[in-house]
């Protein structure tokens, strides 16, 4: 596990910052009324933008060097 963590760090990085930006879309824009499904709650923003942080990460990191057998 912590192989995996020095290995994708700038993901795990992007991924808590997106968290960190999703609660702040909540707090300051937010959904007034209730209904906006990603905004009414902050859990779902929060792990909405997460994983919007961390997809667009994987698709913009370059692809690690294959080892040759």
């Amino acid at each position: 596990m912590k192989k995996w963590l020095l290995n994708h760090k700038l993901v795990v990085v992007v991924v808590f910052a997106g968290a960190i930006a999703g609660y702040s879309y909540y707090y300051f824009v937010g959904c007034a009324s209730g209904t906006c499904a990603i905004t009414s709650s902050p859990i779902n923003s929060t792990l909405y933008f997460a994983l919007l942080g961390g997809l667009i990460m994987n698709i913009l990191q370059p692809e690690s060097k294959k080892q040759s057998d």
